[in-house]
């Protein structure tokens, strides 16, 4: 599943083809008079389904109800993280590389053997 904001963007390009399907199809096919059986109402309710589901994402996206100084605090911490990881993919690429030296000492020398 995709993150909140992509979702979010997702949404927002389905509400805008929406919108120019339903003007697109008002203004070719559109009487002055109620038609029966046209579907005119399912395009209404489309529209009216997909900006609330646009305003249910809004309303989870993180940071929201939150204040200024709360959210400064909540990016501080995760930039802590993000160093704390980045610190940790660079010992590990070491110890990797460590690792690689001694598999192909290891490799070089059963060759020799045999």
């Amino acid at each position: 599943m995709a993150d909140r904001l992509t979702q979010l963007q997702d949404c927002l390009d389905d509400l805008a083809t929406q919108m120019f399907a339903s003007i697109r199809y008002i203004q070719t096919r559109h009487q002055f008079a109620a038609i029966p059986d046209q579907p005119d109402i399912e395009l209404a309710r489309d529209l009216v389904l997909k900006e609330q589901q646009i305003e249910y994402l809004i309303s989870v996206l993180p940071g929201i109800g939150e204040s200024e100084a709360n959210q400064s605090q909540r990016i501080q911490a995760l930039e802590k993280e993000l160093r704390e990881a980045d610190e940790e993919r660079k010992v590990a690429l070491a110890e990797r590389e460590a690792m690689l030296v001694k598999l192909a000492a290891l490799a070089g020398e059963c060759k020799r053997v045999y």
